[in-house]
């Protein structure tokens, strides 16, 4: 689902830089500034997430030891 994530970021990124391109006069920079940041917290919330799922990879029963 990372990828989702990230995905949606980027597009969210996309749309606040066009809406500031349009409202600026300036598109080509902020559409670009846009996804930039969309594609960083993408990123940051991918790698956020992704750590979160990691709990299950190691199975231990009522002793202590590996199942």
């Amino acid at each position: 689902m990372n990828g989702g994530v990230f995905a949606i970021c980027i597009g969210i990124g996309t749309a606040i830089g066009v809406a500031v391109g349009t409202a600026t006069g300036n598109i080509g920079l902020w559409l670009s500034l846009g996804v930039a940041i969309g594609a960083g917290l993408g990123v940051s919330l991918g790698v956020t997430t992704a750590g979160q799922n990691n709990n299950d990879d190691k199975k231990t029963d009522s002793t202590g030891k590996d199942g």
